[in-house]
């Protein structure tokens, strides 16, 4: 394959990635005004957020075997479409004070970013392994950039006084417009494939200890990650008397240490390997973590903040680099450790906000140290494979 074909790849594929993080991030960190325009409280929000992860976390499984049938290109664009309907759907309901046609956004967006998110990391995993570099915690980055993006957007709107609706709708019609062409940069359809080996089942891998494994790695660094994406903003509106336009800055700065943690955290993993790299950043996920729900004011929260997007930032990028070692399998196995994942996605937003509603928001957020506990635990599971291992 032609240098050339590899370096189109390659800057779709973080294209991709990030146009992922400004559909994301662009509405999240207006989460205090979807609640205020939809009447929700604490717990109704949780429960709301839930539409967007239960729909993620039904719809992975399926991701695997699309992507493998389909190729990563045409699946990215499927989820992509997918995603723009949802924002569509997500923006009419909050315009209309209607929580069930937002619901349905909701629903439309989970489902389509299961399918994108596969689907790019199998995408990028191939173009790693092609390159022969670790190039994974870039392509996270670029995905980390855009939710910069999508957050200063949400500040600036935020202050200028644009409605989400607004917002929502324009990002909508971008992403559709930068996914139509990007996808046409994808690696020829199969080109991974290597037809003489075995391509394995979703049950075979739901069988195997280190995919499973991985998948528990991604369960705690998905939670700690989500529990920022989705509570963060809140926790310094309800917890500091923060505005919504700080919240959106704090929300910016946690996100800002991520896409710095991912940008440099490639020259850490080659150096020191990925257990050990992993290991770093969940103790400053911790550090970070308690900072922010320390109550010692707003400037000590947004240190925190730093320390815990630097802290989350490889958990994600180097447990499915670690699931698509075996290029054979690699679909599958995304999907499957993917799967249990997005369990940190489902149990979380109703979780923080039941607790966030009896105990205050400062102490609903201590769950997330047990999700810091199981991705260090599982750290081990993401040592490369060895030869034999792969088949």
């Amino acid at each position: 394959m032609s240098a050339a074909t590899l370096t189109r790849a390659r800057i779709a594929v973080a294209v991709t990635f990030a146009t992922n993080g400004v559909a994301f991030a662009g509405w999240l960190a207006r989460t205090p005004a979807v609640r205020e325009d939809l009447g929700l409280s604490s717990a109704g929000l949780g429960l709301f957020l839930l539409c967007l992860s239960g729909a993620a976390v039904a719809a992975i499984p399926l991701a695997g075997p699309l992507v493998q049938r389909l190729g990563p290109g045409r699946a990215v664009l499927i989820g992509s479409m997918s995603v723009v309907a949802g924002l569509i759907g997500l923006g009419t309901g909050t315009a209309l004070g209607s929580i069930p046609v937002a619901g349905v956004g909701l629903v439309l967006i989970g489902m389509g970013n299961s399918t994108w998110d596969v689907a790019m990391n199998v995408e990028g995993a191939d173009v790693e392994r092609r390159v022969g570099r670790t190039l994974m915690p870039r392509f996270h980055a670029a995905f980390s950039l855009g939710t910069v993006a999508g957050a200063g957007l949400s500040a600036a709107m935020a202050a200028l006084g644009v409605s989400v609706t607004a917002q929502v709708y324009g990002t909508a019609v971008a992403a559709a417009a930068v996914m139509l062409v990007t996808t046409r940069r994808f690696l020829p359809p199969h080109a991974a494939d290597h037809p003489e080996q075995p391509r394995g089942s979703v049950a075979e891998a739901w069988r195997e200890p280190r995919t499973l494994l991985i998948g528990v790695l991604l369960l705690g660094f998905g939670f700690t990650e989500g529990a920022a994406n989705d509570w963060l903003a809140i926790t310094l509106v309800d917890g500091y008397g923060a505005s919504e336009t700080t919240s959106a800055v704090g929300f910016g700065f946690f996100v800002t240490a991520m896409t710095l943690g991912r940008l440099f955290g490639g020259a850490v993993i080659e150096r020191w390997g990925r257990v050990v790299a992993l290991r770093v950043t969940a103790v400053s996920a911790l550090a970070g973590l308690l900072l922010v729900i320390s109550g010692a004011g707003l400037p000590v929260a947004l240190a925190g903040a730093l320390l815990w997007g630097a802290g989350a930032s490889l958990g994600f990028p180097v447990g499915m680099s670690a699931a698509a070692d075996d290029p054979t399998r690699a679909a599958i196995r995304v999907s499957v450790a993917g799967s249990i994942g997005y369990g940190a996605f489902l149990a979380g937003p109703p979780l923080i906000g039941v607790l966030a509603e009896h105990l205050g928001p400062f102490r609903a957020l201590l769950v997330v140290i047990a999700a810091i506990g199981l991705g260090l635990l599982a750290s081990g599971a993401t040592r490369p494979l060895q030869p034999q291992e792969s088949r």
